[in-house]
């Protein structure tokens, strides 16, 4: 399904308040990240058939909602918030494959070569585990990707703990410069 361009800025709006700007819409995220989605209905000013169709449309499977412990649905973003944002995805740590990709702009490759990958102003590195969703990701910043080859199932075995988000996205809090290999430049 695709969304319309409303959908994309409802999507995009959700986002923000999910993972980086809660208060800009007087929400309050509880420690995992959830709010009950009433409460986003009401602060964005939608109906639940639109807020359906974001989560269910969403490409990237953005959001999670799931029904709260007092039955109430809630939603959270799936991964992705920033540092100021504290939660806890309390997400159980996984066994990755043995290897996983990263796409990023060919500017930050002498970076990211010598100083491994780092979440930056996020909670994590994202991962992804194909080549074509590296490369897209990669490509939300520049057309000139370069598309880094991770050595995760090395990194585990040497005590790295990794993630899997609902969305699939994998989830460690860094690589080091020795477990990446260049895959594909000018993907």
């Amino acid at each position: 399904m695709t969304l319309s361009r409303d959908q994309v800025r409802l999507s995009k709006r959700m986002s923000l308040v999910l993972r980086h700007r809660p208060e800009v819409a007087g929400l309050t995220l509880d420690a995992n990240g959830w709010v009950p989605v009433p409460v986003l209905l009401a602060a964005l000013g939608i109906s639940r058939a639109e807020l359906d169709v974001v989560v269910a449309g969403n490409d990237k499977a953005r959001f999670a909602v799931a029904a709260g412990p007092d039955g109430v649905d809630r939603i959270r973003a799936s991964q992705g918030h920033s540092r100021r944002v504290v939660v806890d995805l309390d997400l159980p740590p996984a066994v990755p494959p043995g290897e996983l990709f990263h796409g990023t702009p060919r500017a930050n490759l002498e970076a990211i070569l010598r100083e491994g990958l780092r979440p930056r102003s996020r909670h994590h590195v994202h991962l992804s585990t194909d080549l074509p969703t590296a490369i897209t990701v990669g490509r939300r910043r520049s057309p000139d990707v370069v598309v880094f080859s991770v050595a995760a199932g090395v990194m585990a075995d040497e005590g790295h703990v990794f993630h899997r988000s609902d969305n699939g996205v994998w989830l460690t809090a860094i690589v080091p410069s020795q477990h990446l290999s260049v895959k594909r430049t000018n993907a």
